[in-house]
């Protein structure tokens, strides 16, 4: 029995990621994928017994690195504007620097996987992040609004701020970067929007 490589192996998750995001899933297998590898497809069966278990791992891996860093420097008892803030920090850092790996979860949050993998990754994240809501709403420092209206307005105008960034323009076709002044004006609005 062949052994593992740690390296090729990161190497594979690397080009998987690649491929999911420039293909999407359905252009994504594993002939294709030990291809651009430089391996055999008997070698990524050393790894993952299938595609499905390739994917599965590859949206775990990505998501634990995402919520760990939610929660870097955050706790369910900072003040509600102090937490938003934080997760903003905290998703725009993930976001900006492992810009691949964030547009390849969300890929695959769409997908068929999506709600395996967020069940398999969520545990901790979601345990804080309720009880931080049931701390602001206990303190009355955000107005009660669905679960769903609350994500909409307090991370959709950051995730649409940073997709114009990553495609390097507005709307209307000018030229757009995410700057402090971004930011600021966007998180005040959302401020205003969530706060008594």
């Amino acid at each position: 029995m062949r052994t593992r490589d740690t390296n090729k192996e990161e190497i594979v998750k690397q080009k998987a990621i690649e491929m999911i995001v420039s293909q999407g899933i359905e252009g994504f297998g594993m002939n294709r994928l030990a291809k651009e590898c430089g391996i055999s497809v008997a070698t990524l069966y050393i790894y993952y017994s299938d595609k499905e278990d390739l994917i599965r791992k590859i949206g775990i891996d990505i998501g634990q690195k995402f919520f760990l860093k939610m929660l870097d420097g955050f706790s369910a008892d900072m003040s509600f504007k102090d937490g938003l803030r934080k997760q903003w920090e905290n998703r725009i850092h993930f976001t900006l620097n492992f810009t691949q790996q964030a547009v390849c979860f969300e890929i695959l949050k769409q997908s068929t996987y999506g709600d395996a993998i967020i069940q398999e990754i969520t545990g901790d994240f979601k345990k804080t992040m309720s009880q931080f809501m049931l701390t602001a709403i206990e303190k009355k420092e955000v107005v009660s609004v669905s679960f769903e209206v609350f994500w909409s307005i307090a991370y959709g105008s950051l995730y649409s701020l940073l997709e114009l960034h990553r495609e390097g323009k507005s709307m209307s076709g000018k030229p757009f970067e995410f700057t402090e002044k971004i930011k600021d004006e966007a998180f005040q609005l959302v401020l205003k929007a969530l706060t008594p």
